[in-house]
């Protein structure tokens, strides 16, 4: 892999695993950091982060592990300005946090509305909050908020919570993008489409008979007939931080396989 992240400080907010495997922040972090990034790996679980990390350096990478959790602001703000002191800048932001609850209006509480709001939205403007200073006053940036296809379509899950937050997501990348585009800092969101990732079966698989009628049933439903793995998130991810991404902000770029392509 080129190194095209050499020498940079990124901050991956999400950075570990709800479970067995490869989520996107998980991948995201090691291919950052096999791009030449020190890897500020944040998690609000403490040995999700530190498993990250452990994979990280027995690679030769640099990273280092922070339990966080991205709601509370003064927590997020000391981080990131510790950061910023210890390695001199902050150059790449990546928002991964994200949570689903099934539901609509009638089934969701208003404390369940509130939180998948908070996790997937919330959580952006928190970090940015914090982070923004840092890179305005280095004249340089790049973000990349995790949003989803669900942000744009009905996916066949009934969340619509996580059909709003996400849509805010899309909404406030651009809102960021244009704001700050003449400040040398670029905005952009990554709209996963059906993923391959632990995060399906602890959040989606009880719409499922089984875990196995899941992935077919996925994977059937992805015009390229298999669902995308964390590393086309973070291969997309690597590519908008870097410097071939210069002229690239505020789009929200679906990595779907051709999902949203299609009209049905």
């Amino acid at each position: 892999m080129s190194r095209r992240l050499e020498a940079r400080t990124a901050i991956i907010f999400g950075a570990g695993s709800v479970g067995p495997g490869w989520g996107n922040g998980k991948a995201t972090a090691v291919t950052f950091a096999r791009a030449g990034a020190h890897v500020v790996c944040v998690d609000a679980v403490e040995a999700a982060a530190a498993e990250t990390v452990a994979i990280i350096t027995a690679e030769g990478g640099s990273a280092e592990a922070a339990a966080c959790d991205v709601l509370d602001s003064e927590r997020v703000r000391a981080l990131v300005d510790g950061v910023a002191e210890a390695r001199g800048r902050i150059d790449v932001l990546h928002n991964n946090v994200g949570y689903a609850q099934m539901g609509g209006p009638i089934e969701l509480t208003e404390a369940d509305w509130h939180r998948a709001i908070d996790l997937n939205v919330t959580s952006c403007f928190i970090t940015c909050k914090h982070v923004l200073p840092h890179m305005l006053k280095q004249g340089a940036g790049s973000i990349t908020n995790v949003s989803s296809v669900a942000a744009i379509r009905w996916v066949g899950y009934p969340y619509v919570a996580y059909y709003a937050a996400k849509a805010a997501v899309n909404n406030f990348t651009q809102g960021l993008a244009l704001q700050y585009a003449r400040d040398g800092i670029r905005v952009n969101a990554i709209m996963p489409g059906l993923m391959n990732t632990p995060l399906i079966f602890q959040q989606i698989s009880g719409q499922y008979a089984d875990p196995a009628e899941m992935v077919r049933a996925r994977d059937a439903a992805c015009p390229m007939g298999r669902m995308g793995t964390a590393w086309d998130i973070a291969n997309a991810a690597l590519f908008l931080n870097s410097d071939e991404a210069a002229y690239i902000t505020g789009i929200s770029l679906a990595v779907d396989g051709g999902l949203t392509a299609r009209a049905a």
